[in-house]
């Protein structure tokens, strides 16, 4: 085959300058070429494969079940568990204790450290969005060795140096089927529900403060009946003595005062042991080593709410940490399954390559030295053995898991409401038959004093309606407590106990 030469110097310049028009011409085109698989690449990258969060039904009530006896319940919008702990703890003394608790307990600081955690997983998921560039240099001086099996020709220095500076950038994912964005999605969820977790451990720390407080006013209220009980009995068997050397009483009543002081005097004992261990669980609690617990009030002086408005059943799925955590829970989960939808689909990476390689230190930066490398790589996955639909199945199975979670954590909400309601309005009525009940033992044993005293009946019925004060007023401390408590529980269940704003989620996705 003959070919033919064409001298540059022959071709008339009119050709010239269409030479270089299309020339020009051609930059052009790959120039828009690259423009368009830009924009194509521009509009894939903004397709996400997976399906999108959508909250799952829930049947919700129209309002929450209370007690039958509670009739003059109203449903409004507000909620006792919009109100501040410290606008339904009035006590300072507790205010002050739960104020501690939130600073110093160490379940706090590890649930704070964990939500650090997450903000970090996040972080180094959102990096992926962006390509990652090193930079680097090195100098090599080598020597061949002259007597080696390689021997070095004459006149040729065995000794060499060379080095190259650069500029790196390793694999970088183009995100078309938006695996990473499902995968940032997913640590987005996580950490929010990190951050209710944390919520939730505030919301429990705060009521375990008030329950061991209240807890713990009540049995100093029990050994305030203990001690007046005691010493009173201890009146009476001074007095039985006295009777019994005058020959008015036998010795049988004197071993039955016995028997009350000696009841009063092992009650206390067992009194002091529950308040000491009382102590040290409130010290733990507010980060302390177990030790005297200071109070300002008593039990009687703990106001009880006269009204706890339970709020709209629909607004408990916004207001519970747990619930909002079981969501987030469920919008990762969500978003795992667009993670494994996208393995499906092509690959597409950037390398790259850009620096300066010489043997001489003085040519290191000159345009010979110049070396680069950039090229696209895309890898399609043919066969997995079932890897990919294997994983693609683990995560509907796991999403359908925490979607009966979530719904049976809601469901549970509601239960923790009604039984608190029900609790709250029981325990008052309770507390009411109680003071019924001690009041009518205090007549009885007042009935069977005078009756001893006036030689109509035997200690024994004295010794009987002392007994049955002494648990009576015990009891009626015990149900004090338990009302304050119900009010505690009800806050509990309701979800308040904490303080800061929750974060919008908006301001976690702009990682602002």
């Amino acid at each position: 085959m003959k070919a033919n030469f064409v001298d540059p110097d022959a071709v008339p310049s009119a050709d010239a300058g269409q030479s270089e028009r299309l020339v020009a011409g051609g930059r052009k085109d790959k120039a828009l070429t690259r423009l368009k698989i830009f924009l194509c690449l521009a509009f894939l990258s903004g397709c996400a494969v997976g399906p999108d969060y959508k909250r799952p039904t829930v049947d919700t009530p129209a309002e929450f079940r209370t007690a039958a006896s509670d009739t003059n319940r109203v449903t409004t919008e507000t909620s006792l568990g919009d109100v501040k702990w410290w606008n339904t703890f009035n006590d300072p003394q507790l205010q002050q204790f739960i104020h501690e608790a939130l600073t110093n307990s160490y379940d706090i600081k590890i649930a704070a450290a964990r939500v650090l955690q997450a903000e970090a997983s996040l972080r180094v998921t959102r990096s992926q969005f962006f390509p990652t560039v090193n930079a680097g240099a090195d100098w090599v001086t080598a020597r061949t060795s002259e007597k080696g099996p390689a021997e070095v020709p004459p006149g040729v220095n065995p000794q060499r140096e060379f080095g190259d500076v650069f500029a790196s950038m390793p694999s970088y994912e183009i995100d078309l089927w938006g695996r990473i964005r499902r995968a940032n999605e997913a640590s987005r969820a996580l950490l929010l529900a990190t951050e209710e977790a944390q919520r939730t451990v505030r919301q429990t720390l705060v009521s375990q403060v008030a329950t061991s407080y209240l807890e713990l006013l009540e049995l100093d209220l029990e050994l305030q009946i203990a001690y007046r009980t005691y010493g009173s009995r201890t009146n009476s068997l001074d007095l039985i003595k006295s009777r019994e050397e005058g020959g008015v009483a036998g010795m049988q009543d004197v071993y039955q005062a016995r028997i009350l002081v000696f009841t009063a005097d092992a009650a206390i004992v067992d009194i002091l042991r529950r308040i000491e261990q009382k102590e040290n669980e409130l010290s733990i609690l507010l980060g302390r080593n177990p030790g005297k617990i200071e109070r300002s009030t008593s039990l009687g002086q703990q106001e009880v709410r006269a009204d706890v408005p339970a709020g709209l059943p629909s607004t408990l799925l916004d207001r519970r940490p747990d619930i909002r955590n079981a969501e987030s829970q469920l919008v990762a989960a969500n978003a795992n399954i667009g993670q494994a939808k996208a393995a499906f689909y092509p690959q597409i990476t950037l390398t790259g390559f850009y620096g300066y390689q010489t043997i001489a230190l003085s040519d290191l930066f000159t345009s010979a030295a110049r070396a680069w490398q950039f090229g696209p790589a895309v890898t399609v996955p043919l066969f997995t053995g079932g890897r990919l639909k294997g994983n693609l199945k683990l995560a509907e199975a796991r999403f359908q898991e925490f979607v009966a979670l979530y719904q049976q954590t809601v469901q549970g909400a509601f239960r923790e409401v009604s039984d608190s309601l029900i609790g709250y309005q029981r325990t008052r009525e309770f507390r009411e038959k109680q003071e019924e009940r001690t009041q009518a033992n205090r007549n009885a044993t007042d009935l069977a004093n005078f009756r001893y005293e006036g030689g109509v009946t035997s200690y024994l019925e004295v010794l009987y309606n002392e007994q049955e004060l002494f648990n009576a007023e015990l009891g009626l401390a015990q149900a004090q407590r338990n009302e304050l408590l119900s009010v505690v529980q009800l806050y509990r269940a309701l979800g308040g106990g904490w303080e800061e704003p929750i974060r919008e989620q908006a301001s976690v996705v702009s990682g602002q």
